[in-house]
């Protein structure tokens, strides 16, 4: 990673600071993005991914030349359906789609997905239908259209679905210039909003860290982002990586009764 520029959203905190800290290790250059102010590190700006005027300026202030992206912002299932949807996938979207051509030729692109995006087959229908979403539109309407505003509405549910989809299909998009984009789906990983992911599905989130014996760290899932901006990982295109304790594993084994 030496000399390379890497640009890191969601800094902060979590999993977006163990990024930075690990590529910082590896000797990177890391230019930290956060809502919030980013401690510790040399480069940083602030930009709220529910705005896309600010993500319009925080492309524009980013430099030329860029070796890597990722895309490690996002909200819990607490947060209301627009803000997640608009910062999970939307904001996402416009930030990547918007700095390729300040990428370098071999530059690489993760999105930090989820376990949760693990039903995207069964719901691609809503899934093409949130993708079509862009920065401009009513996104507060298509919430309401979609039930997603409603007690346990599926807002983080289809963020990460879409966004496991929107990895797979720019699988060879940039590929003329070496571009590669992937993901990682994170399990259950205790970084702040753990508690969200409680409060919010219950049950649900701790029998999962039972069956995976603890929840996952952000140091867990990091080495595995710097993994997929290396040039080791070049001949992975489209890729989901479940870094998730065995839990999707776990859960392709039940439905086949294996």
């Amino acid at each position: 990673m030496t000399r390379r520029t890497i640009v890191v959203t969601g800094a902060a905190s979590g999993i977006g600071a163990a990024i930075c800290k690990a590529l910082t290790r590896e000797g990177a250059r890391v230019i930290a993005v956060d809502r919030n102010p980013v401690a510790e590190v040399e480069e940083s700006l602030q930009a709220d991914l529910t705005r896309p005027e600010e993500v319009a300026a925080l492309i524009k202030a980013l430099p030329e030349g860029l070796d890597g992206l990722a895309n490690s912002a996002g909200l819990p299932p607490t947060a209301a359906a627009e803000a997640v949807l608009r910062v999970n996938l939307i904001g996402l979207k416009q930030l990547t789609l918007g700095l390729i051509p300040k990428l370098a030729e071999g530059a690489s692109i993760v999105n930090l997905a989820s376990l949760a995006g693990v039903g995207w087959p069964e719901h691609l229908p809503q899934v093409r239908r949130t993708l079509a979403l862009q920065p401009d539109d009513n996104v507060a309407n298509f919430c309401a259209q979609e039930g997603l505003n409603q007690p346990g509405g599926r807002s983080y549910f289809l963020s990460k679905e879409a966004l496991i989809v929107w990895t797979l299909q720019n699988r060879w998009t940039w590929r003329s210039r070496n571009i590669t984009m992937n993901c990682v789906s994170p399990g259950p990983v205790d970084t702040p909003i753990l508690k969200d992911f409680v409060a919010t599905l219950g049950a649900r989130v701790e029998e999962d860290m039972r069956v995976m014996d603890r929840p996952g760290r952000a140091e867990d899932i990091a080495p595995v982002v710097c993994f997929l901006l290396s040039d080791a990982a070049k001949w992975l295109r489209g890729t989901n990586i479940e870094a998730d304790g065995g839990m999707n594993r776990h859960i392709l084994s039940q439905q086949h009764q294996l």
